[in-house]
């Protein structure tokens, strides 16, 4: 066996038996059911959803007992049952946060889903909404990619809704953009990146790795600041399918957390996140979460950190 992957077993190995349990220390939070959204599954107990006004949506339910019977309670208003499982949905005209509950009567067990409608893009004012600062979105995407597509629209996070749960782990204010601002402040957000962080954060503590929630040092970003710091013109954080993530449990201290038990913060701590993640590709039940992965080592104005996103198509880099 090659040294370097026996070492890497070894660590892992050594993170398994000298940290929090698995079982003890951390719950998924998954349903005995699933909600089929969109192209996607929501297996968990909780997740947002961002949706137009008057948007219509269907939602189904799947993986479902033979006996249950389901009821469904929202705050939406318009909502027609197509049959015992499934229902469609039309969103009020009105911005706002709305909430759906489907109980799964039998097994007593629900799937709550946070709501909230985006401010259509054509609202914004030149480079402004409502006095946020967005910049601009390239008028016509690189090579037309339609994930490079202006956005729809935005969500508003205020200081009522910051730490409203958008999954079970993640609160939607930890994926604001890091430009000094009043509320309200507007992010995008893909509700299949909101999916993988918590698959990766489940798979992490598998192993040993105690996380209650990843720090996102760096989640939605504005065209405005993307360039303000001299990022690249189309990274996948303007389009809101994207976050740079690390492990902040022990101490919680705004930086990634001796992963290896070394003595000593690294690009190797970042290594250890990585290969969790990089382990996931190409199994089967990974294929809708294909993205792009980075490692990044310690500089003068951040720790180490691995950059996750779901461009779609399989991406490798790291410094």
């Amino acid at each position: 066996m090659n040294p370097l992957k026996m070492l890497k077993l070894i660590i892992l190995f050594f993170l398994l038996i000298t940290s929090p349990s698995y079982v003890f220390g951390f719950s998924p939070e998954k349903a005995r059911f699933s909600i089929k959204f969109k192209d996607d599954i929501i297996p968990y107990r909780i997740l947002g959803l961002f949706l137009l006004p008057e948007e219509e949506i269907m939602l189904e339910v799947l993986d479902a007992d033979e006996k249950s019977q389901y009821t469904i309670n929202s705050t939406v208003g318009n909502i027609i049952q197509i049959d015992s499982r499934k229902w469609k949905l039309q969103l009020p005209k009105e911005k706002g946060l709305y909430h759906i509950k489907i109980n799964d009567n039998q097994l007593r067990d629900s799937i709550n889903l946070n709501i909230f409608t985006v401010i259509p893009f054509k609202e914004l004012k030149g480079e402004y909404l409502n006095g946020y600062r967005i910049g601009n979105y390239p008028l016509i995407p690189p090579n037309l990619i339609n994930t490079y597509k202006k956005p729809v629209g935005f969500i508003e996070v205020t200081e009522e809704n910051k730490e409203t749960y958008i999954s079970p782990h993640f609160k939607i204010g930890q994926f604001l953009c890091k430009q000094k601002s009043n509320f309200p402040k507007y992010i995008i957000l893909k509700e299949r990146l909101l999916l993988k962080l918590e698959l990766i954060l489940e798979k992490v503590n598998e192993i040993g790795l105690y996380c209650e929630t990843f720090n996102i040092m760096s989640g939605y970003r504005t065209p405005y600041y993307n360039k303000l710091i001299g990022n690249v013109k189309y990274s996948r954080h303007l389009w809101g399918g994207a976050a740079d993530i690390f492990i902040d449990e022990n101490p919680k201290d705004k930086m990634m957390d001796d992963l290896n038990k070394d003595g000593k913060i690294d690009y190797r701590d970042a290594a250890i996140l990585y290969d969790i993640i990089d382990n996931m590709y190409g199994k089967p039940w990974y294929k809708p979460f294909i993205g792009g992965l980075g490692r990044y080592k310690k500089k003068y104005n951040h720790g180490p950190f691995v950059h996750v996103d779901v461009r779609g198509f399989r991406a490798r880099w790291g410094d």
